[in-house]
């Protein structure tokens, strides 16, 4: 899924490769057949249950499967559209005149800020929206290029803070501590949940067992780590300057705490998957000759994450030989 840089050709491609469908497939029918022993009793209702999941089992399967592979050529003179179901079905092609397209714009997607696809009106009206741009970090260059060689007007550049023409590129959102207010809450809540099997017993006159007694100070324990780490899980926003990457995180009281990492302190570089998809929940990991590792925020798919990896590494000067990605 990379953009073409080098040449007059901007290409972007969408769908899972043929790995990536198999272990997702499997996955699925996995789950599905884990409900088939229902099927061998004689209640109704499990007998039921077991069919509805084996088909539903069934239709993710042929969905993903069946899911097509798209990929854009975008030329000086015209758009290639090229659709193929990877085991079924022959190559289906279109092709888009420069002359047809009026408008372009840029949407963002709700799920992954850092995504960016090209949508394009035509004369007809119909509007035709692309895959995504792989190269995150050139999409103001990707966006102005296309516009001035298809000379549609008025294109309003996306807001993406990954891009490489910003002076600092941030990574993730502002941290900002907990209210204390809902800190205390949780952690009243951590210790009624943990006095409840107890009360209920002294209330229906019932000696508390050792369960129900070791709860209580396990729920005393769970409201102080509340109350002393909650602001531990806010994650971390990255700043990536020309010579050095800022990591704010929070300490536990709330306040903040700042890491420089600068080019000569970076052993390795990688790109990894942190989370179910690669399509979605791919980080950027430094890792210093200190031994100290730090991993970024989700970025997205791993050509996204790749992307601003590339750029880290230009903005930083990281030698060859410490780039794993």
């Amino acid at each position: 899924m990379d953009d073409a840089t080098t040449s007059t050709d901007i290409r972007l491609r969408e769908g899972a490769s043929i790995a990536q469908r198999l272990v997702m497939s499997g996955f699925a029918a996995a789950v599905a057949l884990c409900f088939t022993p229902g099927l061998f009793t004689r209640d109704v209702l499990e007998i039921v249950i077991s069919v509805v999941a084996l088909l539903v089992g069934a239709g993710f399967v042929v969905g993903i499967m069946m899911a097509p592979a798209v990929v854009w050529i975008i030329t000086p003179s015209e758009i290639l559209i090229g659709q193929q179901r990877p085991f079924f079905g022959k190559l289906r092609t279109r092709v888009v005149p420069k002359d047809d397209i009026r408008e372009l714009q840029v949407p963002g997607n709700k799920r992954v800020k850092a995504r960016f696809q090209l949508a394009f009106t035509l004369a007809s009206g119909e509007r035709l929206t692309s895959p995504p741009i792989s190269d995150v970090t050139h999409v103001h260059d990707t966006v102005t290029r296309i516009a001035t060689q298809f000379g549609v007007p008025n294109v309003e550049a996306p807001r993406n803070p990954l891009d490489a023409s910003n002076p600092e590129m941030h990574l993730g959102e502002p941290i900002e501590p907990f209210p204390a207010r809902e800190i205390y809450i949780v952690a009243l809540i951590a210790v009624a949940v943990s006095a409840v099997p107890y009360a209920y017993k002294l209330w229906r006159g019932l000696p508390p067992g050792p369960i129900d007694i070791a709860l209580l100070p396990a729920g005393a324990i769970a409201a102080f780590v509340v109350y002393r780490y909650a602001n531990l899980v806010t994650g971390a926003f990255w700043i990536i300057r020309q010579s050095d990457i800022r990591v704010e995180r929070l300490w536990g009281d709330g306040s903040l705490r700042a890491d420089h990492i600068e080019g000569r302190d970076v052993k390795t570089i990688t790109v990894e998957r942190r989370g179910r998809s690669e399509d979605e929940h791919c980080i950027v990991v430094i890792r210093l000759h200190s031994g100290r590792r730090f991993r970024s925020p989700r970025i997205g798919s791993r050509a996204e994450a790749r992307a601003v990896a590339v750029e880290i590494v230009r903005r930083l000067g990281i030698a060859a030989e410490s780039n794993k990605f």
